[in-house]
């Protein structure tokens, strides 16, 4: 079957960070008991796809691997469905954002960049008929992120104000828009003036340069971005208010990590990875319920899967970039 997959690392400082990329053929996947096979009309691309080929996540006895964590498709029996990305222990109970045997889709098991993936049968979910193949592939890692950030880590209610961080990434958009559909008020801040724009378009009250003084401050922060940002988000929240952070883009490392204010304020910090099948399933429903839909930056076919990595790299996008087949 096509596959568009890794066969070897880039290293960091390489030429061609894509010089593992293969676009080809790999062998039709074979579902063990317990597992379905599902026929992709869509996948998404994330992040998480470009440090699979510099090695991070990915180990180099599991090479080949199709890449690819989100996909929208068929099941065999016909049904529209979206993948759940997160493959859990096959005894696990619970959240299983929790099972330290946990990984994503193309880390240990195939990913979703093919004609075919075999994914658990717990790990699909159905895609309403309202909702194009494109716009479900958005949101198995992204979205779902986005969704358990604000929803269940933040414990956000209509009314609340948030701070989004860094936006234009895939999370962030994501943030954004469901900020807004949650009935939120939705700050956003971009150091690209073109971004913050867009911020505004789709769903953001109001938009700020990075490190901008609010005018007001905030119950929470959405933070993805990391040392770039941090000091300014901790400096936004009003006392009691949580930061809730699901990556760190801009390097782990901190310069000053604002313990006096963290403590002093009693705010709370508020790590989030991922999301499980459920909130999955409850945020397909909010979106064909509230008719609030993925921003997708550009579809183009699987076949020139090479063009959305290298616009991703050089961040060249906004919103999601979808591979079709």
């Amino acid at each position: 079957m096509f596959a568009v997959y890794a066969d070897s690392f880039a290293p960091a400082d390489a030429d061609d960070p894509f010089s593992g990329l293969v676009i080809g053929e790999r062998p039709d996947p074979v579902a063990p008991d317990g597992w379905t096979t599902v026929t992709v009309k869509a996948a998404s691309l994330n992040h998480h796809d470009l440090w699979s080929l510099r090695g991070v996540g990915l180990r180099e006895e599991s090479l080949p691997m199709i890449l690819g964590c989100d996909a929208a498709g068929l099941d065999e029996d016909g049904n529209e469905v979206v993948v759940h990305a997160v493959v859990s222990d096959p005894d696990w109970t619970g959240d299983e954002t929790f099972d330290p045997r946990r990984s994503l889709l193309s880390e240990k098991h195939q990913g979703t960049f093919a004609d075919r993936v075999v994914v658990p049968r717990r790990n699909v979910v159905p895609k309403p008929a309202s909702m194009s193949f494109e716009e479900a592939a958005c949101l198995p890692t992204a979205w779902l992120t986005a969704y358990r950030m604000l929803f269940t880590q933040g414990d956000l209610k209509a009314g609340d104000t948030v701070l989004v961080q860094g936006a234009g990434g895939g999370v962030a958009t994501a943030l954004i828009v469901l900020a807004r559909a949650g009935g939120l008020r939705v700050l956003a801040t971009s150091r690209d003036e073109a971004k913050r724009a867009r911020a505004l378009e789709i769903g953001a009250h109001e938009v700020y340069e990075s490190g901008a003084r609010l005018p007001v401050k905030v119950d929470a922060v959405m933070e993805t971005v990391g040392r770039a940002t941090w000091s300014h988000s901790i400096r936004s929240l009003r006392p009691g208010g949580a930061i809730v952070i699901s990556g760190t883009t801009s390097g782990p490392k901190l310069d000053d990590a604002e313990l006096t204010r963290i403590f002093f304020l009693q705010l709370r910090v508020i790590g989030s990875t991922m999301g499980t099948r459920g909130e999955l399933a409850s945020l397909v429903t909010m979106l064909d319920a509230t008719g609030t839909r993925p921003l997708i930056d550009r579809a183009i076919p699987m076949t020139d899967a090479r063009e959305g990595f290298a616009a991703m790299a050089a961040g060249d996008v906004f919103g999601k970039v979808v591979f079709t087949r």
